[in-house]
């Protein structure tokens, strides 16, 4: 994506304010009624039926996050969960770089999959390992922390 096409989708303020509303009437329907229909009107429609649309209460969560997203004016994007990485691609989710990702994946520390001569990492496994990770950290901060209290470092 280029760094144009970044600018011409960020919001200005009324549609950031709108993206807010949508935001908080959607988890409203969702806590109180268990809602999956989203009911679109149309000031100018004079039939007096507006369209009705059912969606399942998952795909609403998700609309609810991106409108949230978008409210806040943050950058987002949709990652189809059965999709093939790139180390590259991986690297770039994971924030990382490139030679970290085939070094995790040569001490498999990551699923991969080989195409031809590409690695490919599906998305569910790289989120299961970043997930690891994510606890790995938390562990080790919390055992640090642990030691500080023990020891009386004033923490």
């Amino acid at each position: 994506m280029s760094t144009s096409t970044l600018n011409e989708s960020a919001l200005n303020e009324h549609d950031a304010e709108l993206a807010k509303i949508a935001q908080r009437c959607i988890m409203a329907a969702l806590d109180h009624s268990r809602a999956h229909k989203i009911i679109l009107v149309d000031d100018n429609d004079q039939s007096g039926n507006p369209p009705t649309l059912e969606v399942p209460p998952q795909a609403l969560r998700l609309f609810a996050e991106i409108l949230g997203k978008m409210a806040q004016r943050q950058p987002f994007s949709l990652i189809p969960q059965k999709l093939l990485l790139s180390t590259q691609e991986a690297a770039n989710i994971l924030n990382v770089s490139r030679p970290f990702v085939v070094k995790q994946l040569e001490a498999n520390k990551i699923e991969y999959i080989r195409v031809g001569r590409h690695r490919r990492i599906a998305f569910d496994k790289l989120i299961e390992y970043q997930n690891s990770m994510l606890r790995e950290a938390d562990d080790a901060l919390q055992t640090l922390a642990d030691q500080a209290q023990a020891l009386d470092m004033g923490y």
